[in-house]
């Protein structure tokens, strides 16, 4: 997540379509509406193909499910456009990997770059590198340690999912007295696990009859999850709700939760999986929320990388060109609204 100084345009919700919203600004018909889900939509009826654009992509090796759905939502989109090529590498969480899969991608001079680095700090230099062979580059998620490293970032808010999830169990708690919850985060070494915190901690601050006692950290996996929930239920009898950084590894902690036999707290999770979203349709144990942080955020950056080796800008707005910065919003999915955002969980 940049820093709180820049400019974001924030978009409200993963289930509006990246294509409804990233089209031409040339055409004078009306423009149709794009209602398919997120990430597999077809691109919006008015975005005629235009100047071939070969794109090239570079993640991290898909070992979680949030991973995978970033590569998914990125091929699913691409395929939507006759006028673009997607040049993809196979992903590595090794730092040299990664930067010399960006190096090919420079050698076969693609006409855009999206990266989403294993790490954005390790990173910037390719980027920089990229950018000064002209290739323009959308930054995904993982930011890089300079703005020059790249033409557009677009990513989650990983404040806003703490914020959001705490405002959230604020409002069920609000009238319950000396209310008390507890915190299952990620890796405490990564920066959006502080800021999930942050957010967290910040949003309690509005609900005084509110107090968080006890805060685990885990790997983002279903093993760690597990042990780690099982230690949280051990040394806290008792208390009135949890907020998990991660759907991933909420699957582990709900198996402790059930191994516990505990049903005396909700709980909120992160990210949005689909397993976590049937949980809460079902509405038969305790979890009640997720906190979206959308992959379908890969399907919007290509859309940019699009408009960007096109020359166009941002649809509904007045700009020719994209924006600087795209931050995300962390919509709460509950019972009540979890079939709009199902198409959008991942596995």
């Amino acid at each position: 997540m940049p820093e709180t100084s820049r400019r974001h345009l924030l978009l409200g919700g993963a289930a509006v379509s990246a294509g409804a919203l990233l089209t031409a600004c040339t055409s004078n018909e009306p423009k149709a509406q794009d209602t398919a889900p997120a990430g597999s939509a077809a691109p919006a009826a008015d975005d005629k193909p235009g100047t071939p654009v070969t794109i090239g992509f570079a993640g991290p090796q898909a070992d979680h499910g949030w991973l995978n759905a970033i590569n998914d939502n990125a091929e699913r989109r691409a395929k939507k456009y006759s006028d673009v090529t997607l040049e993809i590498t196979e992903g590595s969480n090794d730092t040299a990997t990664q930067i010399g899969q960006v190096q090919t991608l420079i050698n076969k001079k693609v006409d855009v770059l999206v990266i989403l680095p294993a790490d954005g700090k390790a990173l910037t230099q390719i980027g920089l590198q990229a950018m000064k062979a002209g290739i323009p580059v959308i930054n995904l998620d993982r930011i890089f340690a300079s703005p020059q490293a790249y033409r557009c970032w677009i990513g989650g808010d990983n404040y806003g999912m703490g914020l959001n999830a705490g405002n959230f169990i604020g409002e069920r708690l609000k009238d319950k007295p000396n209310a008390t919850v507890v915190e299952l985060a990620g890796m405490d070494s990564l920066e959006l696990t502080k800021q999930r915190t942050q957010g967290f901690d910040d949003a309690l601050k509005n609900y005084p009859n509110i107090r968080k006692v006890a805060r685990q950290a885990a790997d983002f996996t279903v093993e760690s999850g597990q042990a780690k929930m099982a230690q949280l239920l051990q040394a806290q009898p008792k208390f009135d709700a949890l907020w998990n950084h991660d759907d991933d590894q909420g699957v582990g902690a709900l198996r402790a939760v059930a191994q516990a036999g505990r049903k005396d707290f909700l709980m909120v999770g992160g990210a949005g999986a689909k397993s976590a979203m049937d949980a809460i349709k079902a509405d038969s144990g305790v979890l009640k929320a997720t906190v979206l942080y959308p992959p379908t955020m890969a399907a919007s950056a290509i859309d940019l990388a699009r408009a960007l080796g096109q020359k166009k800008g941002v649809g509904g707005m007045s700009e020719l060109e994209i924006p600087a910065s795209i931050t995300l919003y962390s919509a709460v999915v509950t019972k009540e609204n979890v079939d709009e955002y199902l198409p959008t969980g991942f596995s």
